[in-house]
């Protein structure tokens, strides 16, 4: 029942849409022609081993684990202590896994590689959010990710409090400057847009007071205040009246982020979420 579950999750959840393949691409770059290191080790070698946090973290990517795990050799035995969301600190086991010596030793680093970087991108969102508890404003993630693992680590920036931007090109608009310098102007991209895909929110990026003017009368739904200073993001929001959303960018510091969002804006948008990412210090330590 629990792997009839998974297998329903895995093509029902948005985010883990072409999962094995990604996990099946990192044991290919990984593994090739095999693991002749793991050869060493006699085949009929069974084995215990622990993943353990080194340090203060936010779980996340258990999923692509268990993949690794289950691609690699399916009679592996994963049993997870913590599930993704949750918080843990350096010494905390985060699961144990049972079965060939050699299965596990070739699934290890990119069990972790997956286990490592994800729960870097949610240990910092989770910072990030806490920042702004204070505000109503939501933290977006950007496209600005690892090519390949844009579903993936947008669901790391989930799982650590913060909001998704549109996921790709496709979902959404955000007409940005050289969008408005080939279609001739705001005014015209938006109109060009609606005609186009009249279901799909429509976002301006505008760099002065007098393009927000224009991306007002346009009717966008979002405008991105690129780069405004404080003082223009607060007339920003005043002169908007709520006609539209209001995300600022900018690539702003812990200090400069919270007063964005004591603004008023409705987003911030931090591209340093999938971008700068830290991953997270784990081990894999053989117990038998």
């Amino acid at each position: 029942m629990e792997a009839a579950s998974q297998n329903i999750t895995m093509t029902t959840n948005p985010f883990f849409l072409g999962l094995q393949q990604t996990v099946a691409n990192a044991l290919a770059e990984d593994v090739g022609s095999g693991d002749i290191t793991a050869r060493l080790v006699p085949e009929e070698s069974l084995a215990q081993a622990k993943v353990m946090a080194r340090e203060h973290a936010v779980v996340c990517g258990k999923p692509w684990v268990d993949e690794v795990f289950c691609q690699v050799d399916p009679r592996i035995k994963v049993d997870w202590l913590f599930k993704d969301g949750d918080h843990v600190t350096p010494n905390d086991i985060i699961f144990n896994v049972s079965g060939s010596a050699r299965s596990l030793l070739t699934a290890e680093r990119s069990a972790l590689n997956f286990l490592q970087t994800l729960s870097g991108v949610a240990t910092t969102a989770s910072h990030y959010d806490y920042l702004v508890k204070h505000t109503s404003v939501q933290i977006l993630d950007t496209r600005k990710t690892l090519p390949g693992l844009r579903l993936a680590q947008k669901y790391a920036v989930k799982t650590g409090g913060c909001s998704n931007h549109r996921i790709g090109l496709f979902d959404a608009y955000l007409i940005k400057e050289n969008h408005i310098r080939a279609c001739g102007g705001i005014g015209q991209a938006v109109h060009t847009a609606r005609q186009l895909n009249p279901d799909k929110k429509i976002e301006v990026e505008v760099e002065t007071m007098a393009q927000l003017e224009e991306a007002l009368m346009a009717k966008a739904d979002i405008v991105m205040l690129d780069n405004f200073t404080l003082d223009m993001i607060r007339a920003a929001v005043v002169f908007t009246k709520g006609r539209a959303k209001l995300e600022a960018s900018g690539g702003y510091s812990e200090e400069s982020l919270v007063a964005a969002a004591e603004t008023g804006v409705d987003f911030i948008s931090v591209g340093a979420l999938t971008k700068h990412l830290r991953a997270t210090d784990y081990t894999m330590l053989f117990t038998t």
